[in-house]
């Protein structure tokens, strides 16, 4: 006759469930899994910012670990411009380069 539904029943049938129903459902649950990005003390802002001064000063490889609601980002390369009034700096590899805020940086350290 027809397939016995298991488990969650109408959650689990790929027969019973739109495809749109299936994707907002996975949506509100990622977005029910979103972190917050942490507050990081005084300190820990002053070390970021001298670890990027460094690599601009001394053109040394740094790595940046930017703060993502889902999963950090890590990234490396040569910091190249720092523009403190909007608190950016301008990250370099190879061929590439990216601005990135300051505010999204969770971690700098000297490769």
């Amino acid at each position: 006759m027809g397939k016995k539904l298991e488990g969650n029943g109408l959650w689990e049938s790929s027969r019973m469930m739109l495809p749109e129903h299936k994707n907002r459902i996975i949506s509100d649950e990622r977005e029910t899994l979103r972190r917050i990005q942490p507050v990081l003390d005084e300190q820990k802002q002053e070390e970021i910012e001298s670890t990027l001064a460094l690599s601009l000063r001394s053109h040394v490889c740094v790595t940046v670990i930017l703060f993502d609601p889902f999963e950090n980002e890590t990234v490396s390369g040569f910091v190249t411009s720092i523009h403190t009034h909007s608190r950016e700096i301008k990250l370099q590899w190879a061929e590439e380069w990216k601005w990135i805020r300051v505010d999204q940086i969770v971690e700098a350290y000297i490769v």
